[in-house]
């Protein structure tokens, strides 16, 4: 298996609501037989039913309950930009979850959930600096 990902997929309880919160972030999408697609960089984001989701994964459909263990990352260039971004996300019907601050490793950071629960980091780390395209190449942590 190559080391990548290519597309991202957010099961969703109602899709017109989730799409319109991603574009209330200013993210523009495509709607192709109930599914949306957003290009975010090299990959895709995807949203569709968390029923169908469930099945086509070979999982019974559920509830969310709780916290999935994943979150999905979105880096930005400046402290101030961290703070503009969670204003929007509140503003569009997410839920600040964490408040921006200084973490314990020395970066700010917050993160929120969006409508449906996903988990969502926002930060600026400088040891992660964003190419103007906004792609992130990861440092060399100098681990063997």
């Amino acid at each position: 298996m190559e080391q990548r990902i290519t597309l991202i997929t957010l099961g969703v309880s109602d899709l017109a609501r989730s799409k319109a919160f991603y574009e209330a972030l200013g993210w523009r999408g495509q709607e192709v037989q109930e599914t949306v697609f957003f290009q975010a960089g090299g990959l895709g984001l995807v949203l569709w039913s968390r029923d169908k989701l469930a099945r086509d994964c070979g999982l019974q459909p559920g509830v969310p309950s709780g916290f999935g263990g994943i979150a999905l990352a979105h880096n930005v260039r400046s402290e101030a930009e961290v703070d503009a971004l969670l204003a929007v996300v509140e503003r569009a019907g997410g839920t600040v979850t964490k408040p921006a601050a200084l973490n314990e490793i020395g970066f700010y950071s917050s993160a929120f959930v969006d409508p449906d629960g996903h988990a969502w980091e926002v930060a600026h780390n400088p040891g992660f600096p964003l190419a103007e395209d906004g792609t992130v190449t990861l440092p060399d942590f100098g681990t063997a």
